[in-house]
């Protein structure tokens, strides 16, 4: 298939590789020159506006969005309204919230015009390791996208989950979820690396890993983390940043009067990480460094 991508940064450049590797041909734009060069070594076609980009696609058009969530995704895809024709497709591979992408498939479905919110896990591993994809939007268009679906997940990983919103919904879900599953990690091994005993930490992490109930990838990165940086994970400050997904859970579950204490702890803990300094945010935040390629802050 031919896809236009937009956005082709950390994820986006990845996953153009991925596509590519795959036997399919990317048409991709970015702001930056750099990028657009950099990308284009690996045999992305560079183009230098979202008219060049639309142009240079055979009808019926797919153009994949991925930029970052709120107003930059939301005048893209504006601006791509303007140049796409009826039954083209546009797909949100961003961290948008799932009210906004029912909005979107609205005004795209006013000019004839198909919108995907896909969800996207996987992170700066997803070019080896494939990412899982969940997807909302109209079954056909869906299933008109399969080819690229399956080409950037792994095995069982691609699944269309409900109508226009339900992508970016379960992504939302899925992020608060791994908010708390990093709490629970964070917590317990300042348990123990506050203990009376001399523990080490990166063996810890990867003896659970060998039929513990606990194992699992995130505690595979915890102990490349903790190999890399040693067990006090002194280079790396206890500053957790947040994406807006485990807010807008909390927000979503208040609305509903669903009770979720574990993730509303973890999200409101995030927020304790940048006032006071503890391990337990340390092992957060080098893991989302590990899974996302996110920053982290220096110890000061």
């Amino acid at each position: 298939m031919q896809l236009g991508l937009i956005g082709l940064g950390k994820m986006g450049g990845f996953m153009a590789q991925r596509l590519i590797g795959a036997g399919h041909a990317v048409v991709g734009f970015d702001q930056s020159a750099a990028t657009r060069a950099e990308v284009a070594q690996h045999g992305v076609t560079g183009v230098e506006s979202l008219a060049d980009l639309v142009g240079k696609l055979k009808a019926p058009r797919a153009v994949w969005v991925m930029v970052p969530h709120g107003p930059p995704t939301e005048s893209t895809i504006n601006a791509l309204l303007g140049l796409v024709a009826a039954d083209d497709i546009l797909i949100d591979g961003g961290n948008s919230h799932f009210t906004e992408s029912q909005a979107a498939a609205r005004r795209c479905a006013a000019k004839g015009v198909h919108f995907v919110d896909a969800g996207v896990s996987g992170g700066v591993w997803g070019l080896t390791e494939g990412y899982c994809l969940m997807v909302g939007g109209p079954a056909d268009a869906c299933k008109r996208l399969e080819p690229i679906f399956r080409a950037l997940a792994p095995k069982d990983g691609y699944a269309r989950v409900g109508d226009s919103g339900a992508g970016h919904f379960v992504k939302m879900i899925h992020n608060a979820i791994e908010y708390a599953m990093l709490q629970a990690y964070g917590e317990g091994f300042e348990c123990m690396q506050r203990s009376e005993f001399k523990l080490q930490l990166g063996a810890i992490a990867q003896l659970w890993n060998h039929g513990a109930v606990v194992r699992s990838w995130l505690l595979e990165l915890l102990t490349r983390a903790l190999q890399t940086e040693g067990d006090e994970l002194g280079k790396v400050a206890g500053y957790v940043d947040d994406s807006g997904t485990g807010r807008w859970t909390v927000e979503y579950a208040v609305a509903n009067a669903i009770p979720i204490p574990g993730i509303t702890t973890s999200v409101y803990e995030r927020f304790a990480s940048r006032q006071d300094e503890r391990f337990a945010m340390k092992v957060i935040a080098a893991l989302r460094q590990q899974f996302g390629g996110h920053q982290v802050h220096a110890e000061k």
